[in-house]
């Protein structure tokens, strides 16, 4: 860990809620939104996720699975994501939500009219916003947590957020 954490206190707790409690809580409800109001199919959220997860190399974004209503995609999604070009598993929709998750970590600026025309033909504008404001939040905090050394602790609480996967 790259943050000094005192002695039985839990990192994320400490660092997000203790160290900085005026922008880490609001952060943290923030992270904690794009899982509880997220109007998103569990299939195109998680391709996205996990592509963040996998650009960012956060350790706990790769191990864990979005559960919604006690589903969760297969267990061979992660493999499906890194090969989100040539797999067979995905419909154009979650094609569409890794390749913007791609492009969005690593080539923001290379988003032209043709990826546009294809977004817009199978997301509306809401979902696209949606979208857009889930890849800003993983980015981010994903990021954060890997950097302080943090993702190795990570945990999360609550309703309809992330479950670990055994």
């Amino acid at each position: 860990m790259n943050i000094d954490i005192p002695a039985g206190k839990d990192p994320i707790s400490y660092v997000w809620g203790e160290m900085v409690p005026g922008i880490g809580i609001a952060a943290s409800k923030f992270s904690m939104s794009v899982y509880t109001h997220t109007t998103l199919g569990l299939r195109e959220f998680e391709a996205a996720r996990l592509r963040i997860a996998q650009i960012n190399g956060c350790a706990f974004c790769l191990d864990w699975r979005t559960e919604r209503d006690g589903q969760k995609v297969e267990d061979t999604f992660d493999d499906a994501v890194t090969q989100w070009r040539t797999t067979d598993a995905f419909d154009d929709r979650t094609r569409l939500a890794a390749e913007y998750a791609e492009r969005y970590a690593l080539d923001h600026h290379g988003l032209d009219e043709e990826f546009w025309a294809r977004m817009t033909a199978h997301y509306s504008q809401l979902e696209i916003v949606e979208l857009s404001m889930c890849l800003g939040s993983w980015l981010a905090f994903g990021r954060l947590n890997h950097v302080l050394g943090l993702d190795t602790a990570c945990t999360l609480t609550g309703g309809s957020s992330p479950t670990p996967r055994l």
